[in-house]
């Protein structure tokens, strides 16, 4: 694993990702402090929720799965920085935490073998500094190798999540200024489209034979899932999500989207960035309880000949059931106690 060498805001996180894929516990909360801003603000999935400055980041979030599991592994799979319309830096990393699950973490047994959990993270930079931080890591991903997850099953196909086809996704050099600014804009104008429906008129407004390509992998968190396709999509994560909730994209209010890209590869980050009404059923099993809820989404799109190929999704799906009154942690808790051997 090399840090970037090009002098861009990548080089902030170098030492901090290299010292996690090294092994390197006291290196990694080193490069950490280092990095961030005494103050920055990790917004974290929950239900780690808002920590504030790199140690707490570290000591709640890092340490715990590093004692869980002793030969930790971070492994970036996309790494890619760019700049907002608004001007700011983001630098935005996909991969997974990898090693082997020898002790119990946030409450799932530990399974003694190798065991992966995807992550998304985005680091705002300012003079050099992190100062912002929004991640999502996909924890249902671990309960279900553990055996433990409480919930629906997926629709679409839970696995460990490829890597871009074209292994491009960590780049050290310099990528095309104007080929970034039409990637990120394609994917603006591919949202802008798909929000129109249900409100306008049916699926045809979306246009999506215009923005995806026909063989287009959409990688869902564990609980969703993987689908392939348009049809796949639709069938396995579009119908369902917006027949729940038709009133997607019509309650902007205080949501804030940072878009950036580089080259082929576009990144968004909001913390929440969706709002919406879960007013009828058919979603992940749940019930038409008119209530209305935010969600974290972070993204990546790799685009190929003009059309995305490939889609990168994280959602924090363990807030969205809690701001349901469900507990997933604790359903988590009665699966695990009702194994042989655990404690009474």
């Amino acid at each position: 694993m090399q840090p970037g060498n090009d002098g861009s805001p990548r080089n902030v996180i170098a030492a901090f990702r290299e010292a996690l894929y090294s092994l390197d516990d006291a290196g990694a909360r080193a490069a950490l402090r280092a990095a961030a801003a005494p103050d920055a603000v990790f917004h974290h999935c929950h239900p780690f929720g808002d920590l504030i400055g790199p140690d707490a980041f570290f000591d709640q979030a890092i340490a715990p799965l590093a004692a869980a599991m002793p030969d930790l592994e971070r492994r970036d799979f996309i790494l890619i920085t760019g700049d907002t319309a608004k001007g700011a830096t983001w630098v935005g990393c996909a991969g997974y935490y990898m090693g082997t699950f020898a002790r119990p973490w946030m409450g799932i047994p530990a399974t003694g073998h190798l065991a992966a959990m995807r992550y998304h993270e985005y680091f705002r930079i300012e003079n050099g500094m992190i100062v912002e931080f929004q991640a999502i890591w996909d924890l249902p991903e671990l309960m279900m190798q553990a055996g433990v997850w409480p919930m629906v099953p997926s629709l679409g196909r839970d696995w460990q999540v490829p890597a871009p086809a074209t292994q491009d996704g960590i780049a050290n050099g310099a990528r095309d200024p104007d080929e970034s600014a039409a990637s990120r804009q394609l994917v603006l104008d591919m949202l802008t489209a798909m929000s129109r429906h249900p409100s306008e008129r049916g699926p045809d407004v979306m246009e999506m034979d215009r923005f995806w390509h026909p063989h287009m992998n959409w990688y869902g968190p564990a609980g969703i899932g993987t689908a392939r396709g348009i049809a796949g999509f639709r069938k396995w994560h579009q119908i369902p999500f917006l027949s729940a909730m038709p009133d997607r994209g019509q309650h902007s209010d205080g949501l804030v989207a940072h878009f950036f890209a580089e080259g082929q590869y576009v990144g968004v980050t909001g913390w929440p960035d969706m709002r919406q009404t879960l007013s009828h059923a058919g979603w992940l099993g749940l019930p038409p309880v008119d209530k209305m809820i935010t969600l974290r989404s972070l993204d990546f799109w790799r685009l190929e000949n003009g059309l995305i190929r490939e889609n990168w999704v994280l959602v924090d799906l363990l807030h969205m059931y809690d701001q349901l009154g469900v507990d997933v942690m604790a359903r988590m808790a009665e699966l695990v106690s009702a194994r042989p051997g655990a404690a009474e």
